[in-house]
C-alpha cells in the first residue's frame, strides 16, 4: 500500500469528518476549569535515573483512569509506556467441569488479562542529559520527567485522564524531534487510519472480543508528520501525544458480555481526537483526580532533611537498615495506595491480581480475580480512605456477572466430580470458584464461602454509606447467597455446619465445619436479615435465616493448642506458619468476634494463632497479620509487619519495589501482586481508627513512630467519616461527621462520648 503523507500543526488538524459511530454519540467536550490545577508541595516517589524496560513492572512508573492503565519508563532519547485496556481478556463463560471437577484454569477457556500495547517515543539528539529526574506525582496523578540537555530545560508529563478517556504524553521544551510508534501486544501491524491523522492497529480473541489502539499527536508550533503507521515530529516546543483504545466488552450476561455492533478503532479515534489545549487537558485530569485524593489528608509525623534529600529507592533501603522512623515515606506508602485505588478503579471493571498494570501477556494466575481474600483486600481500603465511590466497581462486577455465575451454580455445581458437591444433592443460589474472569466464568475449584466472603464485603460498604439504593442494587446477591447456603448446610449434633470444604489453601479437603465458612455464613444470615428489614422485603425469609443462624455451629479454642481451631478439631491440620489466616475472618475484617463482646478466652485464642502463624509472609499476608494485630491492640507488632511490607525487595525477596509495588517472591523470580499496596494502607487506618456500627474508637494501636500527626476523612462503619488529630499519642481533637448516620459512641481509652447527628451535621470532640 502507497503511503499517504499529513502535516499536522494544530489541534485542529486532527478533525475526523464526519464519522458516524452506531453504538456512540459525538464525545462530549467536559468543563475545563481554568487556572493552575496543581497542588502545591505534592507527594512525590521520585528518582535519578530511568527505569530499565527489562525490569519495568519493578520500576515503571503507574498512570490510570480505571480503564486505561500504563507503566512509564522516563527514558530520554526512548521512553516507553506499556499500556492496558482493564477489559482485554481472553477467555470465555468456561461452565464445563474437567475429568476432576475443576472448571479450567487456563489461558484459552478460563482465559487471561493481557495487555494492549506498547508506545515508545523516541527522541535521539538528546542522548547525555543531564540533571535527571523522574518522579510520580500522587497528589495531581501524572507522571513527570525533567532533565537539561544543551544548556536547555525539558519536561514531560504523562498520565491518564479519566474525563477524556485517554493516555496523554506532553513533551515540553525548545526544538524537540523524533518520532512515535504505536506496536499492538498481540503482534497487530499498525497502520495509518484515512485521512492519516494517527497510527492505528485493531486485532481479536477467538472469544470475539475485537479490540483496538490508537496513537496521534499535535503541536503549537513544530510540524507532526503522520507516516502509516508512524509519527515523526520536527522542531516541536510542546508536542502533546494522545492514546486511546478500548475493547467492545460490555458488562451484561444477557448479551454475553460482548457488543458486536461496537467498532472499538471507531470510538477510540474519536477519543483521541480532542481539541482542547495542553494546558486545558491537564487541568481537566487534574481537577478530576483532586476531586478524590484531596478528601484524605495524611500526616504522620516530619522525617529529617536527611531522609527527605533521598531518592525513593534509597529512602526505603535506608530505611530498612535504620531503625529510625520515616514517618513521611510511611505516609507516602498510604497515599501510594489511595492512588492505585482511584487509578485503578473506577467506573469499569474492579481490580484485579496487579491492577491495570503489566509487563507481558502472561501474568502469573492470569491477574484473576481471587475470590478467598485478594479481590476482598483489594477493596479494604476504599471506604477507609475517603474513596468510598471507587468500590462501585466491585459492586457492579459482582452484579453484572451474578446471571452467569447462578446459571453455571444449578447447573454444574452438583456434579458427581465436584469434591465440594452438597452431599444432600439440593443446590440453589449462586457460588463462584476460587478464580473468577470478566465473563461470568470461574476456574479452578469451586469455593463455596466465596460467595459469602464476596458479600460480607458488598455489605461493610453499605455500612459506611448507608445508601439504601446500593443496599438494594446488591440485594441479590445477598438473598442468593443465602439461598445457596440454606440448601447447603448439613445438620450435626455440635449444630448447623458447611459440609465437605476446604480451609483456603491449605490441610485436607474434605472436613466439615470449617471456621473460615462457619464465619462467613455467620455473617452473611445477619446481614442478610438486616437488609431484609432495612428495604422491608421477603422479611420472613429473612427472619428465617436469622433462625438458621442461631442454629450455626461456632469455633471454639483448642485446648491442644492454644489457637482458635480452623477445622472441627483440636489438632492443626495444616500449615503451622500458612500464608492465609481463614479461621480469622470473623475477626477481621468481619467482627463477630470482637475486644467488646467476646469472651478472653476466645480473644487468647485469636492471638495465639497470629503467634502461631508467625510474623514472615507474602506481603499480603503481612497486611492481614498487621490489620489483625491492630484489632488486638497491639501497635508494636502491627507496626513490625507493616515495616515488613516496605523493606526493599532485593534479589527477588518479599518487599517492596523501586517504584512501590509489592514484589510477592516465586522462587528465582519475583511477582507483582497488588493487594498489599491496598491492604497494608488500610491496615495503616486501622491502626488509627476502628470503627463498626455503634462504637468508633479512636488511635487503638497507634505506633510511638507516629506520636503525633493528623488524617482527615477517614471512613467509619455505622455511617461516619472522622477527622482525626493527636500530639504526643493522645488525641487533640476528632470532628464526627454524619454520612447517614445517626448514634455512636466515640471512644478514646477510657474516655466515651455518645453523639447524635443527623446526616451532614458534625461535631468536634475534645477528649
Amino acid at each position: 500500500m502507497t503511503s499517504r503523507r499529513t502535516f499536522l500543526r494544530s489541534a485542529g488538524a486532527l478533525g475526523l469528518g464526519a464519522m458516524v459511530l452506531p453504538a456512540f454519540s459525538a464525545h462530549a467536550e467536559p468543563h475545563r476549569p481554568s487556572g493552575n490545577p496543581l497542588a502545591p508541595n505534592p507527594t512525590t516517589l521520585w528518582y535519578p535515573a530511568p527505569a530499565d524496560e527489562a525490569k519495568i513492572i519493578e520500576q515503571g512508573l503507574p498512570i490510570g483512569n480505571g480503564r486505561l492503565g500504563a507503566l512509564v519508563g522516563g527514558g530520554v532519547e526512548k521512553d516507553f509506556l506499556y499500556l492496558t485496556d482493564v477489559t482485554l481478556w481472553t477467555g470465555e463463560l468456561n461452565d464445563t467441569l474437567e475429568g476432576d471437577g475443576q472448571l479450567p484454569y487456563d489461558s484459552t477457556h478460563f482465559g487471561t488479562f493481557s495487555m494492549l500495547a506498547k508506545l515508545y517515543v523516541t527522541v535521539p539528539g538528546h542522548a547525555g542529559a543531564t540533571n535527571y529526574r523522574r518522579e510520580l506525582d500522587l497528589s495531581n496523578g501524572l507522571v513527570t520527567t525533567r532533565y537539561t540537555h544543551g544548556g536547555k530545560q525539558y519536561r514531560r508529563e504523562i498520565y491518564s485522564s479519566h474525563p477524556d478517556d485517554v493516555v496523554v504524553v506532553r513533551l515540553v521544551g525548545p526544538n524537540q524531534s523524533g518520532t512515535v510508534d504505536l506496536v499492538g501486544a498481540h503482534g497487530e501491524p499498525s497502520v495509518g487510519d484515512a485521512p492519516h491523522t494517527a497510527a492505528v492497529f485493531t486485532g481479536s480473541f477467538p472469544n470475539k472480543l475485537a479490540y483496538s489502539g490508537v496513537v496521534t499527536a499535535f503541536s503549537p508550533d513544530g510540524t507532526v508528520e503522520v507516516d502509516g503507521a508512524k509519527i515523526a515530529f520536527t522542531g516541536c516546543s510542546d508536542l502533546v501525544i494522545v492514546f486511546s483504545g478500548g475493547t467492545n466488552y460490555v458488562p451484561d450476561a444477557s448479551r454475553g458480555f460482548l457488543d458486536p455492533l461496537l467498532e472499538p478503532a471507531k470510538l477510540a479515534l474519536q477519543k483521541a481526537n480532542v481539541r482542547a489545549k495542553a494546558d486545558a487537558l491537564l487541568r481537566t485530569h487534574v481537577a478530576d483526580y483532586r476531586k478524590k485524593y484531596d478528601r484524605q489528608k495524611v500526616d504522620l509525623g516530619r522525617s529529617t532533611d536527611a531522609q527527605r534529600a533521598m531518592d525513593t529507592w534509597t529512602r526505603l533501603q535506608a530505611r530498612a537498615a535504620n531503625p529510625a522512623p520515616d514517618p513521611e515515606l510511611e505516609a507516602s506508602y498510604l497515599q501510594f495506595g489511595r492512588f492505585l485505588a482511584i487509578t485503578g478503579s473506577r467506573d469499569n471493571l474492579p481490580i484485579n491480581l496487579q491492577g491495570l498494570w503489566l509487563s507481558n501477556n502472561t501474568p502469573d494466575w492470569y491477574s484473576d480475580y481471587h475470590t478467598d481474600i485478594n479481590i476482598q483486600m483489594n477493596y479494604w481500603l476504599a471506604d477507609r480512605a475517603a474513596l468510598s465511590d471507587t468500590f462501585d466497581a466491585l459492586a457492579n462486577y459482582c452484579v453484572a456477572q451474578l446471571p452467569a455465575w447462578t446459571n453455571t451454580t444449578q447447573a454444574v455445581y452438583q456434579d458427581e466430580r465436584n469434591r465440594f458437591r452438597n452431599t444432600n444433592n439440593r443446590v440453589a443460589g449462586w457460588a463462584v470458584a476460587f478464580s473468577t474472569n470478566i465473563y461470568g466464568g470461574s476456574g479452578w475449584w469451586w469455593h463455596p464461602g466465596g460467595n459469602a466472603w464476596l458479600c460480607m464485603s458488598l455489605f461493610e460498604h453499605y455500612e459506611y454509606t448507608l445508601d439504601r439504593d446500593y443496599l438494594a442494587k446488591i440485594y441479590p446477591l445477598l438473598k442468593g447467597a443465602c439461598e445457596f447456603w440454606e440448601a447447603r448446610l448439613v445438620e450435626t449434633p455440635q449444630g448447623l455446619v458447611d459440609d465437605h470444604d476446604w480451609s483456603p489453601e491449605h490441610g485436607p479437603q474434605d472436613t466439615r465445619g470449617n471456621t473460615y465458612n462457619q464465619e462467613l455464613v455467620h455473617h452473611l444470615f445477619g446481614t442478610y436479615r438486616t437488609a431484609t428489614d432495612v428495604l422491608r422485603r421477603d422479611q420472613s425469609y429473612g427472619r428465617r435465616m436469622s433462625a438458621l443462624r442461631e442454629r450455626l455451629y461456632l469455633p471454639v479454642v483448642s485446648q491442644k493448642t492454644g489457637m482458635l481451631q480452623e477445622w472441627m478439631s483440636p489438632d492443626d491440620l495444616g500449615e503451622t506458619t500458612h500464608r492465609h489466616l481463614s479461621p480469622l475472618v470473623g475477626f477481621f475484617p468481619g467482627d463477630r468476634i470482637n475486644r467488646d463482646d467476646s469472651p478472653a478466652a476466645v480473644l487468647d485464642g485469636v492471638k495465639q494463632h497470629l503467634i502461631t502463624r508467625g510474623m514472615e509472609s507474602f506481603g499480603w499476608g503481612l497486611a492481614w497479620r498487621a490489620a489483625c494485630w491492630a484489632r488486638l491492640k497491639d501497635a508494636d507488632r502491627s507496626y513490625e509487619l507493616f515495616q515488613k511490607v516496605i523493606r526493599p525487595s532485593i534479589d527477588h525477596a518479599n518487599g517492596t519495589a523501586p517504584n512501590f509495588f509489592d514484589m510477592y517472591s516465586f522462587g528465582d523470580r519475583s511477582i507483582f501482586q497488588i493487594d498489599a499496596n491496598l491492604g497494608a494502607p488500610a491496615a495503616m487506618l486501622e491502626m488509627l481508627l476502628y470503627a463498626r456500627p455503634g462504637v468508633i474508637e479512636l488511635l487503638p494501636a497507634l505506633p510511638s513512630a507516629w506520636k503525633t500527626g493528623s488524617v482527615t476523612g477517614i471512613g467509619a462503619r455505622g455511617g461516619f467519616t472522622v477527622d482525626l488529630a493527636w500530639r504526643n499519642g493522645k488525641v487533640t481533637t476528632a470532628t464526627v461527621r454524619s454520612v447517614g448516620g445517626t448514634e455512636t459512641e466515640v471512644r478514646f481509652g477510657r474516655w466515651k462520648k455518645k453523639i447524635s447527628l443527623r446526616k451532614g451535621q458534625s461535631v468536634t470532640l475534645r477528649p
